[in-house]
Order: structure tokens, then sequence, then C-alpha cells
């Protein structure tokens, strides 16, 4: 076997195994790109070094591309897409103060949590509706 075949071919591994260890499906797209120059230099035994490099960067340029363009947006929208986000599954409830809003800030309570809310200054008791989050702080209006 020749050492450019073998190099080809052990890049081509070491790129998707790399997958395992890196997020983003960047790495074995590149995999499948040496895995394409090492099929080439295989079979077409003349091609010197800066060709066979030529080709793996614009077969890794090119499948990346693919990648993107089809495989990346489509994957599964989930059913619940703020399952992470419990501030904004709060969004369009209505509850009462239980602080305050001094300053554009105050509080309320929702189930068995205390937030923080911001918003327009209100007493204690006012209904107020959930309009937007900023991290974990609500903002609301007056119901």
């Amino acid at each position: 076997m020749r050492w450019d075949v073998v190099g080809w071919g052990a890049i081509a591994l070491l790129l998707m195994a790399a997958e395992t260890l890196v997020p983003g499906a960047f790495l074995l797209w590149m995999g499948f790109a040496a895995a394409a120059v090492f099929l080439i230099t295989l079979f077409l035994p003349g091609l010197s070094l800066l060709v066979q490099v030529a080709l793996f960067v614009v077969l890794s340029f090119l499948s990346v591309l693919v990648y993107r363009t089809w495989f990346r947006g489509r994957e599964p929208q989930s059913d619940h897409p703020t399952l992470n986000r419990r501030a904004s599954q709060h969004i369009g409830r209505v509850a009462p103060l239980d602080q305050p809003i001094v300053a554009g800030r105050g509080r309320i309570k929702i189930g068995d949590a205390f937030w923080i809310v911001e918003g327009p200054d209100l007493p204690v008791g006012t209904p107020v509706r959930v309009v937007g989050t900023d991290g974990v702080n609500l903002h609301v209006e007056m119901a």
C-alpha cells in the first residue's frame, strides 16, 4: 500500500472519529472529503501531494456546503419548543403581584416559584399579564 493512500484513509477515519467528540457535524463531512480523496488516490496513483491536498480542500468545502444546504435545517421541530426555557412557558399567564413593582421591578408567584418581573410601577395584588421574558425575568403589563 502506498503512503498517500494509507494517509488519506487514516485522516478520514480520524476526522470521522473526532466528530464524536466535537458537536456540529462539521468534521464528519470533512471526513467524507478525506475518504473521497482516499478513493481518488487509490485509483489514480500518479497524483502529486499538492493536487491531493487541493482536492481535499475543495471537497471539504463542497461537502460542508452540501451539509449546510440540505441537511442542517431539516431536523424535526420539537412539539415543546419552550421545554428548557421555563420563563417562556409563562407568556400569556395572568397572576397577581406578590411584591409591588417599584422602579420597574417587582415579583409574582406562579405555581410554587417566585419570579422577578419588570414593567410599569404597580401596587401589590394588581393582576399582571406576562408579555415577554429576558433570561429569567418576566416582562409584564397590567391585565
